[in-house]
């Protein structure tokens, strides 16, 4: 299976938080295709599809933003000091190319670490932010500072991968895969003739840096009765996976449906019960509390909003080799389709 050519547009083109421009502008472009595309002050956009027969409004939200570093200083010997934008392993990046987004288009780096100096037989130290730094070349701080600005991004530099068996390699699978979801989600949809009720896609901003802020406002804007968040989830099949935490959730294994307190129980078993329908392969993921998630900021607009979630299982989260199987990728997608295709009229979740 190749990768889609629309998951790959997505997957090249940059969007850290708060700088998600391109990303979104990718997504919208795809979306126009078959809608109307709006969006917010914030960056979110979303395409909606009108339904048949005054059913429910369903919002299908996945997250345009990705993890990334942040320029925060220029020294004397031209090395640029980085934090990280969002949740990053400081050593999954060491010796990586980089792309920096400056403001005259992308600036190849790579990423260096202060030398440890060891006694004979001391342990290596664990490697922290401190100890990084980007290398573009430049001979000294004034030529560094004249091609990089504080607040840059940076990205690691690399195009998908394509694997064996229908698996594919690539940054900002987390969470372009749910855009990708919300958006196909959608064009099916669209070409079927519509749900009983209007089906909204969403591509939303800054979900990696903790507070949901694109989930939140979006959610607010459109009112919709129900949301599915689409996101990913560690995927257990990898050495040291624990199902025993929060399930097994292995790849080729399907859709990941969540349950757990901030779930609303009609929606799980809506989802559980529309799988099993349709023959759609999955498993169930416990929650505890906060699903971490643009959930959970979502089932709490407003009044509150019958919120479920569905997640992709991936391998090596939060790294430049995150790890998917498309045919998860494609459950996922079956599914939303066929459970918006149930939202009837007069369908209603208070408890």
């Amino acid at each position: 299976m190749s990768v889609p050519q629309t998951l790959e547009r997505l997957l090249v083109a940059t969007g850290p938080s708060g700088q998600e421009s391109p990303a979104a502008e990718a997504w919208r472009d795809a979306a126009r295709e078959f809608g109307e595309v709006s969006g917010d002050v914030l960056g979110s956009s979303w395409v909606r599809v009108p339904g048949t027969a005054g059913g429910p409004l369903l919002a299908i939200v996945g997250h345009i933003d990705e993890i990334a570093l942040v320029v925060t200083h220029a020294g004397d010997d031209g090395m640029l000091a980085v934090r990280p934008l969002g949740g990053f392993d400081p050593h999954v990046l060491l010796g990586q190319r980089l792309e920096i987004l400056t403001k005259d288009g992308p600036l190849a780096a790579v990423v260096g670490a202060r030398r440890q100096k060891r006694k004979r037989g001391e342990d290596r130290k664990p490697l922290e932010f401190d100890d990084l730094y980007l290398d573009v070349g430049a001979r000294d701080k004034d030529e560094a500072r004249s091609l990089v600005r504080v607040g840059d991004a940076a990205l690691v530099a690399g195009a998908p991968l394509e694997l064996r068996n229908g698996r594919i390699a690539s940054r900002a699978l987390d969470n372009r895969l749910g855009c990708y979801v919300a958006l196909e989600v959608a064009r099916r949809i669209a070409e079927q003739g519509g749900a009983p009720g209007d089906v909204a896609g969403l591509a939303v901003v800054q979900e990696e840096v903790g507070d949901f802020a694109g989930a939140r406002t979006a959610a607010f804007e459109l009112e919709p009765a129900v949301a599915i968040a689409v996101d990913v989830t560690h995927a257990t099949d990898v050495r040291g996976g624990d199902p025993e935490d929060e399930g097994d959730h292995r790849l080729g294994g399907g859709a990941a449906i969540m349950r757990g307190p901030t779930v609303h129980p009609q929606i799980f078993e809506l989802l559980h019960e529309t799988a099993e329908a349709e023959g759609i392969p999955f498993t169930v993921e416990v929650s505890r509390g906060h699903t971490n998630t643009d959930a959970d900021a979502v089932y709490l607009s407003r009044v509150g909003v019958a919120t479920g979630l569905v997640s992709i299982p991936l391998r090596y989260m939060h790294s430049p080799v995150e790890v998917v199987d498309l045919a998860d990728v494609e459950a996922v997608v079956r599914l939303l389709v066929a459970f918006a295709a149930r939202l009837e009229p007069g369908t209603a979740f208070t408890r």
